[in-house]
């Protein structure tokens, strides 16, 4: 079996991220005063960052300069679970913050995290994570720490790894040891499988040891990056469960004393973004499909499977989850909207 170097994710971002500070800085489009935002996130330049990466690049290009946007890596401006807490203070500009994190600051953004949602592809996660950014409970939410949403990083749906028999069939989830969070997790547990939780360096070694059965991470450039196609046998390939959601959110406060050139100007970039991402997930997929299809069993699902997973072990968590929030927001609203942007109405 091949041995994969390294990640692509990095490699991807990193890039496109050196490929746009190559060119040279060309006279300014949008001219304006000079500003200097910092950008806090985790960890180093990988698929995650490669979004504030270009918004970066492109910023300074087309103002000549005057608009940097500086990337502060591995917490050295805030901690992962801080960056709503900085942003409140002013202790930054704009930062990346994952729902899961600090699920009841921003509690509207966890219908994200609810399985089988209608998102068959990567236009409907843009149209999905849209609707919702705008939804006035997601605004709201955002708001109480001094925060707007910006772009979705686009973490895509998770797949499933695992050793054993390949669980080809609702049954054969039960009694199946997976490693899977938030409310992948829970739908895993609806048919019947037993959750575990474990940091994401120790799967590879849970799946060697026998330890796990099966683990989930975002598909495909998670699994290629933490090397499971060596110890795994199987794979799901369009089971999508799940994702989650970690938005580029902006301070508020600094982006309502901006010029309106400079407003506008994000907004114009905001699709560049998107299409970051899907440059970055696309170029894993090319990287990693092949070799996973190569070395393990793929396992798909037919349409009238998929719609089976939905009714047993996703709409009884979405009903539960908005029986749990009615009290406190609109829960209902906000999930009637990410079903209704997935499902194209």
């Amino acid at each position: 079996m091949k041995r994969i170097k390294n990640a692509v994710c990095g490699a991807v971002a990193a890039g496109l991220f050196a490929g746009l500070m190559s060119q040279p800085i060309m006279a300014a489009n949008v001219d304006g005063p000079p500003v200097f935002w910092k950008f806090s996130v985790w960890g180093k330049s990988r698929a995650l960052t490669a979004g504030p990466e270009h918004l970066a690049a492109r910023l300074a290009e087309e103002t000549g300069g005057k608009f940097q946007l500086k990337i502060f890596y591995g917490d050295q401006l805030s901690k992962a679970k801080e960056n709503l807490d900085g942003m409140r203070v002013n202790a930054f500009e704009a930062a990346i913050v994952c729902n899961f994190y600090h699920p009841a600051k921003t509690p509207a953004l966890m219908v994200m995290s609810l399985p089988f949602l209608p998102i068959k592809d990567f236009d409907t996660s843009i149209a999905v994570r849209d609707a919702l950014y705008q939804h006035p409970v997601a605004v709201s939410d955002l708001e109480k720490w001094n925060a707007i949403s910006y772009a979705s990083t686009h973490l895509p749906q998770y797949e499933f790894m695992g050793t054993g028999k390949p669980p080809e069939t609702l049954e054969d989830w039960n009694g199946l040891r997976v490693r899977a969070g938030g409310g992948v997790g829970l739908a895993m547990e609806k048919l019947g499988a037993v959750r575990q939780s474990m940091p994401a360096t120790e799967v590879y070694t849970a799946l060697q040891r026998g330890i796990a059965d099966a683990v989930s991470f975002p598909f495909t450039y998670a699994h290629g990056a933490y090397k499971l196609q060596e110890v795994a046998s199987w794979f799901t390939g369009n089971l999508k469960p799940g994702t989650a959601d970690c938005p580029i959110v902006l301070n508020k406060t600094s982006y309502d004393s901006l010029p309106d050139q400079y407003k506008d100007l994000l907004a114009s970039l905001k699709p560049e973004v998107d299409e970051v991402y899907r440059e970055v997930y696309g170029k894993a997929d090319e990287r990693y499909l092949p070799i996973f299809q190569e070395a393990l069993t793929e396992v798909t699902y037919d349409p009238a499977t998929r719609e089976e997973f939905q009714n047993v072990a996703g709409q009884p968590i979405w009903r539960q989850w908005v029986s749990d929030n009615q009290e406190s927001f609109d829960a209902q609203g906000v999930l009637d909207t990410v079903l209704n942007a997935g499902n194209g109405s």
